[in-house]
């Protein structure tokens, strides 16, 4: 066995006994401190580029619960999963990084068994992570109709006194169009045709989104959102995971919002399919 290989193991060992703190990062007076926990998770996703065991500590290894099903529970699992990756090989870049209540909600650049784009949601208990669900999805090779790529844009909340109305307006969108398929309020949500989008098939505007969906539905692939498990919100960005069908395959669907004044502006994703049950590695379920 060589040293590095030595090596390697026992990061991942002192990975899973870590006790230590993650140490605060300082900012500038003028800018708006980014809270201990946004911190906590940004080094944990990066641990995963760096082998760095110390972010772990943040995980309670009694009581993790893993909602990713290509992955096995608790702090064991994560481990796993590390060790699977050769040294040096792994990539991360979180973009975004929100705050709603005892959760945090990351949007990440992955590059490990290839380049995906994620959304990671890490729940908080008494100052500890005590469980995490994740969607990923391959990136796409290039931007859209519009130029716009998976992760560009706006990257910090503003309107923070609007959160909760904001979620509401999101949650209302996708139950009426989404869900429910009302497309005669569609238009409602929106600012006439000002709206951009970062999903990798379809352009800018309400218009385009209407010629992408017609486009689906003359090639036969049905979209269907069937409910909603949860809505994440700091300020003007809004979080809605979902779960439904693309193309008649069993999906679990991430969308991230921006809304601006009252209208939804803005839209990034991911969608991934739900494996059967046999190929679980876990038995949490993916909501």
């Amino acid at each position: 066995m060589s040293v590095r290989l030595s090596a390697r193991r026992r990061a991942l060992a002192a990975l899973a006994l870590a006790a230590m703190a993650v140490p605060t990062v300082v900012h500038a007076a003028k800018e708006k401190p980014v809270s201990v926990r946004k911190q906590q998770v940004v080094a944990l996703l990066k641990s995963i580029e760096t082998g760095d065991p110390a972010p772990a500590a943040v995980i309670d290894p009694n009581r993790y619960t893993q909602h990713n099903l290509a992955v096995a529970d608790g702090l064991a699992g994560f481990a796993a999963v590390l060790a699977q990756l050769p040294k040096g090989s792994a990539k991360v870049n979180t973009v975004r990084v929100f705050e709603d209540g005892d959760f945090v909600f990351t949007h990440t650049e992955y590059d490990f068994f290839g380049p995906k784009i994620g959304f990671d949601i890490f729940r908080f208990d008494r100052g500890r992570i005590v469980e995490h669900w994740d969607n990923l999805q391959p990136a796409a090779a290039g931007p859209n109709p519009s130029g716009r790529t998976m992760t560009d844009g706006p990257t910090t909340a503003r309107d923070l006194d609007r959160t909760e109305a904001n979620k509401t307006l999101v949650r209302r969108f996708v139950e009426d169009i989404l869900v429910e398929g009302r497309m005669d309020r569609l238009a409602g949500y929106f600012d006439g045709d000002r709206y951009l989008q970062h999903n990798p098939q379809i352009p800018d505007q309400l218009s385009g989104l209407g010629a992408a969906l017609a486009a689906m539905a003359k090639q036969g692939i049905t979209l269907k959102y069937d409910r909603i498990h949860r809505v994440l919100g700091e300020g003007d960005f809004v979080l809605v995971v979902s779960e439904g069908h693309l193309g008649g395959v069993h999906s679990s669907f991430h969308d991230l919002f921006r809304v601006e004044s009252g209208r939804i502006a803005e839209h990034w994703d991911t969608i991934e399919p739900i494996p059967p049950r046999s190929e679980w590695k876990n038995a949490n379920g993916k909501f």
